[in-house]
């Protein structure tokens, strides 16, 4: 079915050490996938192993052993509708095998084996002189402003409670200038937007219940209403597990998104450039293990 399996493994990632590798190499064998591991060194060394797979197989299955970063540095190197992806959860947020659902190492194996694939949508951006995909989320303003504060010692101490105490820091500082979104024939003022290709945010929040990864279009939740107040309403709601419909948060679905402001961007939990930027959907970009 594969004309190649590997898999690539962040050392830098999460929960990652050498025994928790060694499982998952263990689990995926006892289901018959040997894969050729590849070890990131670097920031960009998801991408080229990506595009070096792609150069040299024809139809390869990739499997992810790290966190949503690294899932988004593989997407990063792939050809467009080539690949199939598949991802072990041993990141920090694994926002993308919770979007599918995948609760183990075990479970994920489970899938590898059975091989089943489904042509899923991903995100691409473009700013100025640069272009970056996404598979999860693109945010703009408060949201990208968190990610790019957070700071990589309390990230390896604390996990996700890193980004927490980033968004204290940045609501400390206060607000700057106002973003445009133009979408779906709709123009819309806000202080951060977030265009989702998932339905999942940082865990186990649902910021997005209309968004879908095998759907053609993205979601964009805009928060229109500046200060902290909105902020802790909206992160209250999604926390109790409701839907983010409330007075300042506004939503529009479309394949294309146009963002004017100058404020930093985050992809996938990394930060990523800054505003004005155009996002774009790209429908059946890469095949997803399910």
């Amino acid at each position: 079915m594969f004309s190649g399996i590997y898999l690539i493994v962040n050392p830098t990632s999460g929960s990652y050490s050498p025994a928790r590798i060694d499982q998952a190499m263990g689990i995926l064998a006892r289901h018959g996938i040997e894969p050729q591991l590849l070890e990131t060194a670097g920031p960009v060394d998801a991408s080229l192993f990506a595009a070096r797979i792609c150069r040299e197989q024809t139809s390869p299955l990739i499997i992810v052993a790290g966190g949503d970063g690294t899932v988004n540095g593989v997407l990063n190197g792939l050809e467009p509708g080539k690949a199939a992806l598949a991802v072990l959860p041993v990141g920090t947020a694994n926002v993308l095998a919770r979007e599918l659902g995948i609760a183990s190492l075990e479970d994920a194996a489970v899938r590898i084996a059975r091989g089943e694939t489904k042509a899923a949508t991903a995100g691409c951006v473009e700013g100025k002189g640069w272009r970056r995909l996404f598979i999860l989320m693109a945010g703009v303003g408060f949201d990208g402003a968190v990610v790019a504060g957070v700071r990589l010692p309390e990230k390896r101490r604390f996990g996700k409670v890193a980004y927490l105490l980033s968004a204290v820091r940045c609501l400390r500082q206060g607000e700057r200038d106002r973003l445009r979104v133009v979408a779906g024939g709709r123009t819309i003022g806000c202080h951060t937007v977030i265009v989702c290709n998932a339905a999942h945010y940082g865990g186990g929040v649902r910021i997005a219940p209309g968004a879908d990864l095998f759907r053609p279009d993205l979601r964009a939740v805009c928060i229109t209403q500046g200060g902290a107040g909105p902020l802790v309403r909206l992160a209250a709601r999604l926390l109790a597990g409701r839907k983010p419909d409330m007075r300042g948060v506004e939503t529009v679905t479309a394949q294309e998104f146009t963002i004017d402001g100058t404020r930093p961007v985050q992809l996938d939990g990394d930060p990523f450039g800054s505003a004005p930027v155009t996002i774009r959907a790209l429908p059946g970009f890469v095949r997803v293990v399910v």
